[in-house]
């Protein structure tokens, strides 16, 4: 059978143009060579070398050969210095798992400060909505998750981050802006942009309003906190969402007032236990820890009262 030794005196040969040299390049004695060169040719059943006057003349079929193996070794060397990086982890990938509001808000500039620190890892991030992201996570196929859920999904341990109401985003120059906190009565025949129907929040939402009998004027109905933002910034209603997606927004023909009543949105790490560990992991979540310091340093301003859950 063929091995990677019999491939490697092959190629130490045909580089040095001898077995003496060979034997040198290699560390070994030129017996061993002989012996491991011939059993080479009976092996592939065909001759590699001349033997002229004590000098090996590579065949036609040899010279053939030298060349995949070259192609091959190239790959090795590759895959060599690949697996160095990765001791050092300057090369490599790293997956995140999460909801579609945290791809769209908080992570891009999470992703921005990771990027700089470590310029030559790719980011997959992975866009999810619940139950597919905890099936996601449990499968262990990310190296982290953000999600809203306060129970961690089979196979992960769960880390809680931020802990805040949501507000409420109004486009430039709503009268209701000149409030600095919105009771539910303020939303009184207002028009209303909504989350979907099978939102929990859009159902915790309506709830509160139901409860308080007050009557919004539900204009648009959209699947997400950043089409919610652009249609307020369209000037067709205002809306209720999360804090972190309204600020991606802010000042950009969006306001941002807090509520009188509360709302509670919630972020969590994810870790997955039975995936390999990765010295990246930690490095993100500093820069993420980072980025939500600085989202409870904006909202604070606000007016927005938030805080690190596992403080």
């Amino acid at each position: 059978m063929i091995s990677l030794r019999h491939i490697e005196v092959f190629r130490a040969v045909m580089t040095t143009g001898s077995v003496t040299g060979a034997a040198q390049f290699l560390h070994t004695s030129q017996p061993t060579i002989s012996r491991e060169l011939a059993r080479l040719e009976y092996l592939i059943g065909f001759e590699l070398f001349k033997r002229e006057r004590g000098r090996l003349h590579p065949t036609a079929r040899a010279v053939m050969l030298f060349e995949e193996v070259g192609r091959a070794y190239t790959g090795l060397d590759r895959l060599v210095a690949f697996a160095g990086n990765l001791g050092d982890f300057a090369e490599g990938q790293f997956s995140i798992a999460c909801l579609p509001a945290f791809s769209q808000s908080l992570l891009p500039s999470a992703c921005q400060a990771f990027s700089q620190v470590n310029p030559n890892i790719s980011i997959v991030v992975a866009a999810f909505d619940s139950p597919h992201l905890e099936e996601q996570l449990s499968a262990q196929r990310h190296d982290i998750g953000l999600t809203e859920q306060d129970e961690a999904p089979r196979g992960t341990e769960l880390q809680p981050l931020l802990s805040v109401d949501e507000v409420c985003v109004l486009p430039d120059g709503h009268p209701l802006l000149a409030q600095e906190r919105l009771s539910v009565e303020a939303f009184q025949d207002q028009a209303f942009v909504s989350l979907a129907a099978d939102d929990s929040y859009r159902r915790q939402i309506d709830q509160i309003f139901r409860a308080a009998g007050v009557n919004r004027r539900m204009r648009i109905e959209t699947h997400n906190a950043v089409s919610v933002c652009s249609m307020v910034q369209a000037g067709l209603g205002i809306a209720i969402i999360n804090p972190v997606t309204a600020l991606t927004f802010l000042n950009q023909g969006l306001q941002i007032r807090p509520l009188a009543f509360s709302l509670p949105f919630k972020v969590n790490r994810v870790q997955p236990l039975y995936r390999p560990a990765t010295p990246l992991r930690e490095v993100f979540l500093q820069v993420l820890n980072s980025e939500i310091a600085g989202i409870i340093k904006r909202l604070s301003a606000l007016g927005v009262q938030a805080h690190i859950r596992n403080e």
